[in-house]
């Protein structure tokens, strides 16, 4: 099986800004709900963890599986979309500042790039070549713990999912999706799952 799971609530969450490759830490609140993991996975014989090299995903990584950091393999591709001029900034801002910018966005989401960034095509290019070498090269139980538009992209790709479409398959903070790697191709089992959902 194949864990892929989203990094937990980051400081600043409250406004909403562009965080794509800023390494923003884990909130207090992101902390205690990325905790409630430990004894889903505590239970699993988890054989290899992947994460992006952000250090909300290792944290998420090593607070769900009580792994040491040294036993997580950090992969660049696995980085969040590079929003280039626009990381870090509150969205409200780019509304009003570059409002051209912001319409040629909504026109064409897949394909248009803030300056400096990644266009989610490009974003999908980088990640799903790497998730599947992943999941090729290492059989038994894996978690990939990664970013929200990242999984996105995943998900786009094994759900046979057009990239316009990214935005309908929620990704909450600290969700977790199943995938079967048993079968060929892959098949999705759970999207946007929570530790609540495993105790009920």
């Amino acid at each position: 099986m194949i864990y892929l799971l989203r990094h937990d609530e980051i400081k600043g969450a409250s406004t909403k800004r562009f965080i794509g490759q800023t390494d923003v830490d884990l909130s207090e609140a992101g902390l205690e709900h990325a905790a409630l993991w430990q004894n889903y996975f505590f239970r699993l014989k988890i054989d290899h963890v992947f994460a992006s090299p952000l250090s909300r995903c290792i944290d998420m990584a090593a607070i769900v599986t009580g792994f040491e950091r040294n036993a997580i393999t950090l992969v660049d591709g696995l980085k969040e979309i590079n929003l280039g001029k626009w990381d870090g900034t509150p969205m409200a801002d780019i509304k009003n500042k570059f409002r051209q910018e912001w319409e040629k966005r909504g026109k064409n989401l897949t394909e248009y790039r803030p300056p400096s960034g990644e266009s989610f095509f490009d974003l999908s290019q980088r990640v799903v070549p790497v998730f599947h070498q992943i999941a090729r090269e290492n059989p038994g139980n894996i978690l990939v713990v990664a970013h929200a538009g990242v999984n996105r992209m995943i998900l786009c790709d094994l759900l046979n999912k057009k990239i316009d479409d990214l935005f309908s398959i929620p990704q909450a903070y600290g969700c977790l999706n199943l995938i079967d790697n048993g079968q060929k191709p892959l098949q999705v089992q759970e999207i946007n799952v929570m530790p609540a959902d495993f105790d009920a």
